[in-house]
């Protein structure tokens, strides 16, 4: 019988590999309660873990006891109150063996479910579950600074962590085939000279010969047994040289409105939403740039920290945010070496001549250099001219352009996700 110990080492999380398949059959349990924790979060809150309760009855497993059903024979020693052949009254019940139905009990605490704590890891992968930034693509840039190893053949030299065993082993077969041939060859010839002298007339047999081949045999068999199995000139190493690869860098601008008509709430939303948004970007993209513009009538670059926490109010001109984005496009980040994307914050209100002024830009500008917009409108009420000018730029881009109205804070991770997406490759 043969048997098999795993001993690497796991860490202080013993049971890693259990959990996580714990994690992948309780999924939808699991993601519901991630869905549900998102909204009720607030925005200084969103990268805690979480607590996921699951039903005792989704956790339990099948088991077979003995029923009360079937004709059985039962031997009880000892029994001084029955004898062979009296007739017992059925008991009455479903399924013996169980105890318990998932209720609290008169007598004390009941346990209806399942509690354990997903880590902050477990609980963001949930929450960016399937979720990507569209049309990505690989930009080649004028200076690549982005390499790859890869295989470049076989080297005699290198380190002991790159050694290819099965060229070694073949280079040092060749060796020893090669080195041994003439060596056994002329032990053969000398065995059966050997064999030949030995089998003569003793009156013609020749002593001395008869030594002199013992030891050239001798010899010849010290020679092939020195032969070392594997020599350090059989020695192959891979060879690995670094490839220069296009890089698929990517710049996000998040555009938020702080106008007078934006409520303190339409902001809170809005800065979520943007939350989400930057946690999704820095746990799943190395190389993506951020770009924070907020506006009212004028737009301005700012830092996370200001973008985030900063109150100001006024008018709305969108046409200046989009006018901005464009003008640091054209400064820093030229289409032809970056993925350029645009997510948008605002309550659709906007002044009536910036909107045509929004289409045109975003027409003859924006969208043949971008590779996805995406618009949300916080409020609860009718449409605006702004969303009318961007649903015409949605029918003139529908793959790249996406707009979806949020009325209140559990509208967030949804509409998030809708936008986000992973799209079937065509």
């Amino acid at each position: 019988m043969s048997y098999f110990i795993d001993r690497r080492p796991n860490a202080r999380n013993k049971s890693a590999v259990n959990r996580q398949r714990f994690l992948q059959r309780y999924r939808s349990h699991i993601k519901r309660a991630v869905e549900e924790s998102v909204n009720r979060r607030s925005i200084t809150d969103m990268e805690r873990g979480e607590r996921v309760s699951i039903p005792t009855k989704d956790i339990s497993e099948p088991s077979f006891q003995h029923g009360p059903g079937g004709r059985r024979t039962v031997v009880n020693p000892g029994n001084k109150e029955f004898a062979e052949g009296d007739r017992l009254r059925r008991p009455g019940g479903g399924g013996g063996g169980g105890s318990g139905d998932g209720q609290a009990s008169g007598q004390g605490e009941g346990m209806d479910e399942f509690v354990f704590s997903l880590s902050r890891e477990e609980f963001l992968d949930f929450v960016f579950d399937g979720l990507e930034l569209p049309h990505l693509e690989r930009k080649q840039l004028q200076v690549l600074e982005e390499t790859r190893p890869v295989r470049a053949g076989i080297s005699k030299e290198g380190v002991p962590a790159r050694i290819n065993i099965v060229r070694s082993m073949r280079e040092a077969q060749a060796r020893r085939i090669g080195m041994r041939a003439p060596l056994k060859r002329a032990l053969r010839e000398a065995q059966e000279a050997l064999v030949a002298e030995e089998r003569k007339d003793p009156v013609l047999r020749n002593p001395a010969r008869i030594e002199e081949l013992k030891s050239e045999i001798a010899r010849l068999e010290k020679r092939i047994g020195s032969i070392p199995f594997l020599d350090t000139y059989d020695l192959r190493y891979n060879h690995l040289t670094h490839q220069p690869m296009p890089s698929n860098q990517a710049v996000m601008f998040c555009i938020m409105d702080v106008s007078g008509s934006m409520t303190q709430a339409h902001k809170d939303i809005g800065k979520r939403f943007f939350l989400l948004l930057y946690l999704f970007l820095e746990r799943n993209y190395e190389k993506v740039e951020l770009v924070f513009v907020r506006h009212h009538t004028v737009a301005k670059e700012v830092d996370e920290e200001e973008f985030f926490y900063s109150r100001e109010t006024g008018g709305t001109i969108v046409s200046s945010a989009l006018t901005l984005v464009d003008e640091i496009i054209e400064a820093r980040y030229a289409p032809e070496q970056w993925n350029l994307y645009v997510a948008q914050a605002s309550d659709g209100d906007n002044w009536d001549d910036d909107s045509s002024s929004c289409l045109e830009l975003l027409d003859e500008s924006l969208m043949h250099k971008l590779q996805y917009f995406t618009y949300v409108e916080i409020t609860p009420h009718a449409h605006q001219a702004l969303w009318e000018a961007y649903d015409t730029v949605r029918a003139a881009y529908p793959e790249r352009f996406a707009m979806q109205q949020i009325v209140q804070a559990e509208d967030i991770y949804p509409v998030f996700r809708e936008l986000f997406r992973q799209r079937a490759q065509g």
